[in-house]
């Protein structure tokens, strides 16, 4: 980590376009995916069974996409043509949304936008990396996802609020929807730019993955780390249903995520921020303890208020938390392979979400909730624990 005395620099310009970047394309996104379930069952005849099929698929594709994309970035030594990419699919499938007469154009849609997030996933965050002075990186990944979720925290509200001008008109909601995603393209074609240093390329004629042995021993550590870490954030949708087992009313249950988004937008860039000034291991560990605070209030919470406290905390235990990771990342790999680093971590914490998500819908089902909770309280603590005992990275390059 710099000294405190390093001289601290004004972010790229670059950064906050890819900020504006991720806010609008999640705005749109967001705003779609809070009435899709609805749209597909209600509108469109999809069943309940089905629609976790195609949630579970959709996701599953954007996490093997990810490595691929992150590699080939690494491969052509460029980066904003497959962020392009990604983020063009995304919202040229918008349309397809408010147009869909049947299950099947609705599903497509879902399905490519999904892979679209997966192709500009690992390349953006390399990009990051590459437009950033190591001492700032802490800093420019906790603004990009403190924008990010900004974006995740709006979209809802708005789409609730227009539901209710536009007579429940979904459709015409979607409508709405298409214009962010194209103004984030927008943004994304004028203002970020490739940085103009040469970036070392991995040899054309190699295998796609044939570096994975240049990565240094403190990458393959962060990645166990990773596993770890992720073993212990099932999915949200478990919020939701202690926030229902708590008494919430139905009608409120969207707010469970909207707290969440709010305590995780309103902490990414300061725990970024501080992360370049402090260790980032410890910064990790601190934000494993919070966890282990937002479970534990979530098992024993017998009370409305008590539960959504526990759903606000742990949304500042993911701001404390994800921008610090794709900063570690960036630092344990070297600097023509971070497309690939991104990628495989990404993989590895998409099928690890699968695992943790499954077990705690078996925990939940068979003994309570409490259960759910509490094992994910001990693996934040496991986690914290090998945060701190691990050796960190190298000084950053």
């Amino acid at each position: 980590m710099p000294s405190a005395g390093t001289t601290r620099r004004a972010l790229p310009a670059g950064i906050w376009a890819l900020g504006l970047v991720s806010l609008f394309m999640d705005l749109s996104s967001e705003m779609i995916h809070a009435l899709l379930p609805a749209f597909l069952v209600g509108t469109l005849g999809v069943s309940a069974f089905a629609l976790g099929w195609i949630e579970g698929v959709a996701e599953a594709t954007a996490s093997i996409s990810k490595i691929f994309s992150g590699a080939w970035s690494d491969r052509i030594g460029q980066r904003k043509p497959l962020v392009l990419l990604g983020y063009g699919l995304a919202a040229l499938t918008k349309p397809l949304f408010p147009l869909a007469q049947h299950a099947t154009t609705a599903i497509a849609a879902r399905w490519i936008d999904r892979i679209g997030k997966g192709i500009r996933g690992a390349p953006r965050d390399a990009l990051v990396a590459d437009i950033t002075s190591p001492e700032q990186r802490g800093a420019a990944y906790g603004l990009r996802q403190s924008m990010d979720t900004a974006g995740a925290f709006l979209g809802p509200l708005l789409a609730t609020g227009l539901m209710l001008l536009a007579a429940f008109d979904i459709r015409a909601i979607f409508w709405v929807a298409v214009i962010p995603a194209f103004v984030a393209l927008l943004v994304l074609t004028i203002f970020v730019r490739e940085p103009e240093h040469s970036r070392p390329v991995a040899t054309p004629r190699a295998p796609l993955f044939a570096g994975w042995r240049e990565f240094p021993a403190s990458f393959w550590r962060l990645f166990a780390l990773a596993m770890l870490f992720t073993l212990m954030r099932f999915s949200e949708a478990f919020l939701v249903l202690r926030a229902q087992q708590a008494g919430l009313a139905i009608a409120w249950l969207p707010m469970t995520l909207v707290i969440m988004s709010l305590t995780y937008m309103l902490t990414a860039y300061p725990a970024g921020w501080l992360s370049d000034r402090l260790p980032r291991h410890r910064m990790l560990a601190l934000g494993c303890a919070v966890m282990v605070v937002a479970d534990l209030l979530l098992a024993f919470g017998r009370t409305e208020t008590i539960v959504l406290v526990g759903i606000a905390i742990w949304g500042v235990h993911m701001g404390l938390t994800e921008g610090l990771l794709a900063a570690l990342t960036a630092d344990a790999s070297p600097a023509h392979m971070r497309g690939t680093a991104f990628g495989l971590i990404n993989l590895a914490r998409g099928l690890m979400l699968l695992v943790a998500s499954a077990l705690a819908g078996a925990l939940w089902s068979g003994i309570g909730s409490y259960a759910t909770f509490i094992a994910g309280a001990i693996a934040a603590a496991l986690t914290a624990v090998a945060a701190l005992t691990i050796p960190a990275a190298p000084p950053p390059r």
